[in-house]
């Protein structure tokens, strides 16, 4: 039979499978690609205290450590997409896991801060090879509609399993091994998603791919430009914020990002189609999904330097302390899916945000109190997230024309990743700024303690305040929709 993917026409003939037991091999390595990818994005973060105090990192180390992944990941998302297009799908998602394991080899030979968060930049550009794929191939894998929503559905319960329970097995995991090792075990995952891939899916047939270059140099200008720009939060406060040298990389970043403006305009080929953002939904949705990762990447890097530098806590203890996250993030699917039925996705969306805000505020309380508060704060704040990211997501793609999909997944991972990198720079150049830019080794003292509390109080704060902003911005773009189900 014949099928039309992305505007294009394919021949499927009578190879797909036509069940779960049968495509089996690729089910599983999708699985544990969209796994690993996603685990690696939030492991550290119950780590970061053991890092810091084994490698004598400062806190602009740790934000760095934790945001390189970001940084990378989301600058070279839509190239990877491009690649996958062009390139071939198997092919591309193949190198990349290798390349993503090798990656997670390489942490055995870190022995600074600086080399770590160099691993961690190039673990994220590996991972850009494989996350904007995934859902692609899996979409190819069926030629029945049912198989593919079902399969769809596993991928994206897979997708939130790893990015919630990443904390906890990291803290199990540290109670028995060194934390060098939550990146190593990244390589025999990606080894058996490899075999799965190239066992399961069949090779790539030159009908199926796009003519023409990746667009190289607009992919190293969005990198450049995100660097820059949050390395200047940096500079600020090494430097002073009116020091030439904060001002040389700030003028750095904005040098390129009128670079890559210019380049996406001009390019026959661009990574971005800049003219998507003048539909009001896709620029919208994309916004208030940074504003709302802004707030959830900054609290998340927080808590577990709140647990474990500020309240004395074990690794095992800090990372069971984030179940609220998972329980929230699992439980939140049918409210949500009621919530936009009754009341639309601007609707939905403003009454998340508003629990959203609620949540920062609790948090502002929570830090200087007890458990049971940042408990609350949590779940507050996944009930929120998982609404803004559902309407969210399935407005931005709804907007868009069939033939724009992949190119409008893509984006909306790189909108969730730039407000990742935002917010661990918002809380990382606060906690520099008010605690200092050396952490004391072992155990704080009380002074250290109330300042780190302060610190991350004025740091919700201003996060709160970019939510509000942000999300001004994005929900008065969404329609009253009732659509739940990305197409």
């Amino acid at each position: 039979m014949t099928q039309t993917i992305d505007g294009r026409a394919r021949h499927r003939g009578t190879s797909a499978p036509q069940s779960f037991r049968a495509a089996w091999p690729a089910l599983l390595g999708l699985c544990l690609t969209q796994l690993v990818e996603m685990v690696d994005n939030s492991i550290l973060n119950v780590a970061v205290p053991v890092i810091g105090r084994d490698l004598d990192a400062s806190p602009t180390d740790l934000q760095w450590i934790v945001g390189a992944y970001s940084l990378t990941f989301g600058g070279l998302l839509m190239v990877g997409g491009t690649l996958g297009d062009k390139l071939g799908r198997r092919r591309t998602i193949s190198w990349g896991l290798a390349l993503f394991g090798l990656a997670g080899l390489a942490v055995l030979l870190v022995q600074t801060p600086a080399q770590l968060i160099a691993v961690r930049a190039v673990s994220g550009a590996f991972a850009a090879m494989i996350a904007p794929i995934t859902m692609s191939l899996l979409f190819r894998l069926f030629d029945r509609d049912d198989l593919r929503g079902r399969a769809i559905g596993l991928i994206m319960t897979v997708s939130m399993i790893g990015f919630a329970v990443g904390p906890t097995l990291a803290g199990l995991a540290l109670e028995h091994m060194p934390w060098q090792m939550l990146l190593v075990l990244n390589a025999p995952v990606a080894l058996v998603a490899w075999l799965g891939v190239r066992l399961g899916l069949d090779r790539d047939r030159p009908e199926d791919l796009r003519g023409g270059a990746a667009d190289v140099p607009g992919a190293m200008l969005s990198v450049a430009a995100l660097g820059l720009l949050l390395s200047t939060f940096t500079a600020g406060v090494e430097f002073g914020w009116l020091d030439p040298r904060t001002l040389l990389v700030l003028a750095g970043g904005l040098l390129a990002l009128a670079g890559f403006v210019r380049r996406e305009r001009t390019a026959a080929a661009p990574m971005l189609d800049l003219s998507l953002f003048r539909i009001p939904t896709v620029r919208g949705s994309a916004i208030l999904q940074t504003s709302v990762m802004t707030a959830m990447a900054g609290v998340m890097f927080v808590s577990t330097q709140l647990y474990q530098f500020a309240w004395g806590w074990t690794p095992l203890q800090a990372g069971l302390a984030n179940l609220p996250f998972v329980v929230g993030m699992m439980g939140a699917g049918p409210f949500v899916d009621r919530a936009v039925a009754a009341w639309g996705h601007r609707r939905t969306s403003l009454y998340a945000v508003l629990v959203l805000l609620a949540s920062l505020a609790v948090w502002i309380y929570a830090v200087g109190h007890t458990f049971f508060w940042c408990a609350l704060g949590m779940l507050m704040m996944t009930v929120a997230m998982r609404a803004v990211m559902t309407t969210g997501a399935v407005a931005l793609l709804g907007a868009l024309p069939e033939s724009h999909t992949s190119i409008g997944s893509a984006l909306n991972d790189t909108a969730q990743e730039l407000g990742n990198a935002v917010g661990l720079a918002v809380v990382g150049t606060v906690m520099a700024s008010v605690v200092g830019t050396v952490l004391p080794a072992g155990a704080w003292d009380a002074a250290t303690v109330s300042a780190f509390v302060h610190s991350q109080q004025i740091s919700f704060a201003l996060l709160a305040v970019l939510v509000v902003v942000l999300a001004a911005v994005g929900i008065r773009t969404l329609t009253d929709s009732r659509e739940t189900e990305e197409h």
